[in-house]
């Protein structure tokens, strides 16, 4: 899962990106990681390689790789061979699964502690752009949005679901206005025809969702919200943040790009109560004052969240939701707490 980048393929011969695929905030995000030769990185959302590839270019260090789309793994073993050490050994090890089981899976991959971990949260482009994938009503394909190719698919959740579970799904996770008008002209025409295409999808929400006047499709937020639903993406973004956390080494850095308003406030509601900005207790809890005064384990790196400049949005107009959020593990070395990125 990697985020909203330009359109792409590897290239046929390095295995590596080819151009035109740019990832969103890169130079941020190497900036707010500082990979150094020897550091061991996690980059939790390969995707189509983007950070991955500038890591590794960036010093000698070596990257494990999360990723539960089975063509982005393939990707990615195309890559490994361009990244080796001097000994010859690989420098990228790819981990197929999701991110929010990413203990489990370098804990199987023997992987040391790491020194930056990366997650790019969202879409990534080369599924928006595969129709047969089926995530964007900007071409017909079947009705899927699969991640990882398993599990219940949109058209699934869209035939099957009550009207109360779809009304919520597209309310809450697609934050749409007329999640319940949508939901009750999918169960009613859902008797006669099952939905199987996006198009078919599309054409019924922009029949009862009024035209925005920003110009945002109609369709836009409930795809989003079913999207959500179909892979677990909250739930997977507050287990893989927890467990980050956890991955780092002592100095080690946590870096978010996030691209709604649902990722983002995870990503500070976690990275706030680790820095101590914030707490999971109520003030009114006893537990709460058994944490008053304690030293955070972690502290921020971006008192706000960057946001990318208006060169890279013109550039890469999918770029313009995106928030990067960066945190630190407290070194054993206090003196190097922090240093090196401007918030």
């Amino acid at each position: 899962m990697n985020a909203l980048t330009t359109s792409s393929t590897l290239h046929p011969a390095s295995g590596t990106p080819a151009p035109g695929h740019v990832p969103v905030m890169l130079a941020e995000v190497l900036e707010s990681l500082k990979p150094a030769d020897g550091d061991a990185i996690l980059d939790c959302t390969f995707g189509g390689g983007g950070y991955t590839s500038a890591i590794l270019k960036s010093a000698d260090c070596a990257v494990w790789a999360i990723d539960r789309d089975p063509d982005a793994i393939a990707r990615g073993h195309a890559m490994a061979a361009d990244f080796t050490n001097a000994a010859g050994q690989p420098r990228l090890h790819m981990l197929h699964g999701g991110f929010g089981s990413m203990k489990d899976l370098t804990e199987a991959a023997h992987a040391p502690a790491f020194d930056g971990i990366v997650l790019d949260l969202g879409v990534s482009s080369f599924q928006l752009d595969e129709a047969e994938r089926g995530f964007s009503f900007r071409m017909d394909g079947p009705l899927d949005m699969r991640m990882a190719k398993s599990g219940p698919s949109a058209a699934d959740i869209v035939n099957k679901a009550p009207e109360s579970e779809l009304a919520d799904i597209f309310h809450f996770y697609g934050e749409e206005r007329h999640a319940r008008r949508v939901a009750r002209a999918i169960v009613a025409d859902r008797v006669e025809t099952p939905f199987e295409t996006t198009a078919q999808l599309a054409g019924l929400i922009r029949r009862v969702v009024p035209a925005d006047r920003s110009g945002i499709d109609a369709a836009t937020r409930s795809f989003q919200g079913l999207r959500i639903a179909v892979n677990d993406e909250l739930g997977e973004i507050e287990r893989g943040l927890t467990q980050a956390l956890d991955l780092l080494a002592p100095g080690g850095r946590l870096v978010v790009v996030s691209f709604h308003s649902l990722e983002d406030r995870i990503a500070k509601r976690v990275m706030g109560a680790a820095t101590g900005k914030t707490t999971s207790f109520s003030r009114y809890d006893p537990r709460a004052a058994l944490t008053k005064g304690d030293e955070p384990a972690f502290i921020a790196l971006t008192g706000r969240p960057l946001r990318p400049g208006d060169a890279e949005c013109v550039a890469n107009p999918r770029a313009r939701s995106a928030r990067l959020r960066a945190v630190e593990k407290r070194p054993t070395d206090v003196s190097s707490f922090g240093k090196g990125l401007t918030p």
